[in-house]
């Protein structure tokens, strides 16, 4: 009896302590009052600087969800330019408190590096880019080629396991930074240039002649993109997962930022709940209730980010593909907020 009394008070402690670990980011973040964010070092559509020195694109706005639902102000946040090698350290180390940058969630990123995925915000994948010139229309034509990619990536697995399973040779020219990587392809110094498709379709449109270039039609992999935390803040892991999930589910149930406000005179016993109308879904959170209502209000749903950052009123036009909603085709279901 004694050692089954000793037992129970020692899971008591240890859950105790686990709560109290649980919170950890979260008090930070409330204490010093912004949201730091780890993005790409400019990747046009996801997070890119303008001449002012403003950050916009999808990424920028899952940052700014989190500052919403934080603060109900989706300013306070603050950016960390990151490379695929600096990325993980800066989220282990506590640079960052999120990394909302493009980031491929796979089994060895969840379960080896003491972080976690927290949801998936734009599903892609890999392809190939080539100047027409060089009259190549598949990458099966590649063989022997030089191609430029990315170190610390999935990219560069993905270009190796591709080229063996199709028994073609190939030349990595490794190089670490986006702008520079794309240097050297302009430049000549290799034959094709590998990363996500989307990636390639940012890249382009920043050419001197787009039209000069083809993304080839091949899809070497997938590419769950979406934001991470450190594993063991579950109260922190929760509030990034939300604030995703809210921008779907907004979407989904016709929420606007045009029409937020007279949503909010919904019968909908779902469009209540996502928008604080009934109280609670907050205070689980620990924010407060009209936290989906800040996040919409201030940023758009889900698609309204797409559509402004990389769809059809964007330079880069992508479709919605995967990434429309479960009820249009795609991939993009947020879960219930009840």
């Amino acid at each position: 009896m004694k050692t089954l009394k000793l037992a129970a008070i020692g899971a008591a402690l240890f859950a105790t302590a686990t709560v109290a670990q649980a919170g950890q980011t979260f008090d930070a973040v409330k204490q010093k009052g912004f949201v730091q964010c780890g993005v790409s070092t400019g990747l046009a559509g996801f997070s890119n600087p303008d001449s002012q020195g403003n950050w916009t694109g999808l990424d920028i706005d899952m940052c700014r969800a989190v500052a919403a639902t934080m603060f109900g102000d989706a300013s306070k946040f603050k950016v960390t330019p990151l490379t695929p090698v600096q990325r993980f350290t800066a989220l282990q180390s506590g640079e960052i408190d999120v990394l909302t940058r493009n980031t491929t969630q796979t089994l060895t990123r969840d379960t080896t590096l003491g972080l976690i995925g927290a949801g998936i915000n734009f599903y892609d994948g890999q392809g190939i880019m080539v100047k027409k010139e060089l009259g190549v229309k598949s990458a099966k034509e590649l063989g022997g080629a030089t191609i430029c990619v990315q170190p610390g990536t999935t990219t560069e697995l993905n270009l190796a396991d591709w080229f063996r399973a199709n028994n073609l040779q190939f030349q990595p020219v490794v190089v670490e930074k986006l702008d520079e990587t794309v240097r050297a392809f302009t430049a000549g110094r290799c034959d094709a240039f590998t990363t996500d498709k989307s990636q390639l379709a940012s890249v382009r449109t920043t050419l001197p002649n787009p039209d000069n270039y083809l993304i080839l039609p091949e899809t070497f992999s997938k590419e769950p993109l979406g934001p991470m935390v450190r594993q063991g803040d579950e109260a922190w892991f929760n509030v990034v997962r939300w604030a995703l999930f809210a921008m779907i589910e907004a979407e989904e149930y016709g929420i606007t930022s045009k029409n937020v406000d007279q949503m909010l005179k919904s019968n909908d016993p779902n469009v209540q709940r996502i928008l604080g109308v009934t109280p609670g879904m907050g205070k689980n959170l620990g924010v407060d209730d009209q936290w989906a209502y800040n996040i919409v209000s201030q940023i758009g749903n889900y698609g309204e980010s797409f559509e402004r950052n990389v769809g059809q009123g964007s330079p880069m036009k992508l479709e919605r593909g995967l990434n429309a909603t479960w009820r249009n085709g795609g991939l993009m279901y947020g879960w219930p907020i009840r």
